[in-house]
């Protein structure tokens, strides 16, 4: 009998017809979405991370009290 309908009624098994489950599709769709933005920055800013202060040689005279020879 399920089969019978099925084929009379072709649009039950389509995406824009049936909303009940469009809208659990795109839900869990912007769900997967938002989830990878997320990973997907938190990776990008942990390799873009702040590694230290250098180690940089400055010229005595060019510090705040600088010192000639």
């Amino acid at each position: 009998m399920d089969q019978e309908q099925e084929i009379k009624n072709p649009k039950l098994k389509d995406f824009a017809y049936n909303w009940v489950n469009s809208s659990v599709f795109l839900f869990y769709l912007q769900v997967f979405c938002v989830v990878a933005f997320l990973l997907g920055g938190c990776y990008g800013l942990y390799t873009h991370r702040y590694k230290g202060k250098p180690d940089t040689s400055v010229p005595s005279n060019t510090l705040y009290t600088p010192q000639y020879k």
